[in-house]
């Protein structure tokens, strides 16, 4: 299981005392002393704790009764205070990661008084110190009986619902809080794609603006095995069925092969489509098309789609951004961003850099994560010259980049045979923020690398991964042939097995 550390701050304790002396009318008698309190100023509590949490007291020297109340404190709101028990308590828990007090530091400050009921007072300043908990992870099975799902994309109608795509050309809508499916599909293109070896169904991209525009991209094979990028748009006044008259197919070309089709698709943070392929299949890129600039395949591909460069040809409906690897058509095809991919079957962007995390699936010795940053399209990742980091045809160039994770093949819990690119978490799971979690498809491992070690210019090692398979254990069907990961708009971890089943990361309740 996940080991996490506990953070507390250093408390400091302010008792102070005030006498409240005076006569009793000139009765002869003993000097009123103010009370004392005798419970401690400071105390620690775990974070998601209610109901009682500490209790005060206090002793009189004149042996008067002492009543005890919350006098005020920058925290005092949060708390409430049994007056005859001295009992303080929460109403509602506070979290360690989103803290409530005054000051943002956990620690919550609050003033209470004694009073003996003579004008003798003392005060106590409690200062209450939150400390981090470890969450115990859950997996569960969230929906089931899809026909190989290849990916999950959240609707971004407010309904907590998200799309899963079928290899086989259907986007269904999945609640993953009931595990019910709409019976109406998304969008179904089943019976004009090609969907044998690698082909289908691949990839989805609703458009940044999708709440307004209802515009969407789907990454498809052709009947006649090319690669389409196929535009549509849903229903009027609805987000949740595709008009299929809509259909505009914005990019063709050709695959010599079944295979290396690659499938992610997704908008960058300037809101130009980026679209990661492979180099077409074969063993060893045969063609050594993933190096050949006049080639789209094996590349990472950026097209504006907001207007049209070509407007005479049907197969280019795009305009080119600026800041794509060529200029010159004569050195290179303008739609190119970076180059030397072999199959970059899963990609996902960073939320916060805005980096492109490719999975790249290796030949037959190396799986790599490489990093894009999208503000530079002079990457060269080196497939087929370099296989990771290892030589492995050609001739080898100092100006390749090497990936910033890697892993050798094998059945061991720290390798695999073909790399399911992941992404980097930053939702309601403490113990996995800021983690890109991934996993191999054909060994079932699941991964964690902290997103601060991907680096370019150096390679995090296998032996380095956070092997997370313990707790990645659902509640319910297999975590096998681990096709995917998706988020929805709370940021939740799901996890696409091609056999039918999507999963949910859960912090344990």
């Amino acid at each position: 299981m996940l080991k996490g550390l506990a953070s507390a701050s250093v408390l400091t304790l302010a008792l102070a005392a005030c006498g409240g002396g005076g006569g009793d009318g000139g009765a002869i008698g003993l000097t009123n002393i103010a009370p004392n309190f005798s419970s401690s100023a400071s105390v620690s509590i775990a974070e998601n704790t209610v109901g009682l949490i500490y209790t005060a007291t206090a002793s009189d020297t004149n042996g008067d009764t002492v009543t005890i109340s919350l006098a005020g404190g920058p925290d005092a709101g949060v708390f409430s205070i049994d007056v005859s028990s001295g009992g303080l308590s929460l109403a509602a828990s506070v979290d360690f990661e989103n803290p409530s007090d005054a000051d943002g530091d956990n620690v919550y400050e609050v003033t209470l008084e004694a009073r003996d009921g003579r004008g003798g007072v003392a005060m106590l300043n409690l200062q209450i110190t939150v400390t981090d908990e470890t969450d115990t992870i859950a997996v569960r099975r969230v929906g089931t009986g899809f026909a190989q799902p290849l990916g999950l994309v959240a609707l971004p109608d407010g309904s907590g619902r998200v799309l899963v795509l079928e290899k086989t050309g259907r986007i269904r809508i999945l609640n993953p809080d009931t595990g019910a499916i709409e019976s109406v599909d998304f969008l179904d293109v089943s019976t004009s794609i090609s969907t044998n070896g690698e082909r289908g169904l691949l990839g989805l991209a609703l458009s940044p603006d999708f709440a307004t525009d209802r515009t969407l991209f789907i990454h498809v094979t052709n009947g006649a095995g090319d690669t389409e990028i196929r535009r549509f748009q849903t229903f009027t006044g609805t987000l949740d069925q595709v008009d299929a008259s809509t259909s505009d197919v914005i990019l063709t070309f050709g695959q010599p092969d079944t295979n290396h089709n690659a499938g992610w698709i997704g908008f960058d943070a300037n809101g130009f489509l980026i679209i990661p392929i492979g180099d077409g299949g074969g063993s060893g890129d045969p063609s050594n098309l993933s190096q050949n600039p006049q080639s789209l395949l094996g590349k990472v591909i950026r097209i504006d789609v907001s207007g049209d460069d070509f407007p005479s040809d049907p197969s280019r409906d795009y305009v080119i951004p600026t800041g794509n690897t060529f200029t010159d058509p004569a050195n290179g095809l303008p739609e190119i961003f970076a180059i030397g991919l072999r199959n970059p079957f899963q990609s996902s962007f960073d939320p916060i850099s805005g980096d492109l995390l490719i999975g790249d699936v290796g030949q037959g010795a190396i799986e790599e994560i490489s990093r894009l940053p999208m503000n530079d399209s002079s990457f060269n990742f080196g497939w087929a010259v370099r296989e990771g980091t290892a030589f492995f045809k050609g001739a080898d160039q100092p100006e390749f980049t090497p990936p910033v994770a890697e892993y050798g093949h094998g059945t061991g819990d720290r390798e695999g045979r073909s790399v399911t690119g992941g992404l980097v978490y930053r939702g309601p799971v403490e113990a996995l923020q800021n983690t890109y979690i991934f996993a191999d498809f054909i060994t079932d491992n699941v991964w964690g690398i902290p997103v601060s070690d991907l680096v370019n210019g150096q390679t995090v090692a296998s032996s380095a991964f956070i092997v997370l398979n313990s707790d990645f254990v659902p509640d319910q069907g297999n975590l096998t042939s681990i096709a995917s990961f998706g988020t929805d708009a709370a940021g939740n971890l799901y996890i696409v097995s091609l056999g039918g089943d999507v999963f949910r990361m859960e912090a344990e309740p």
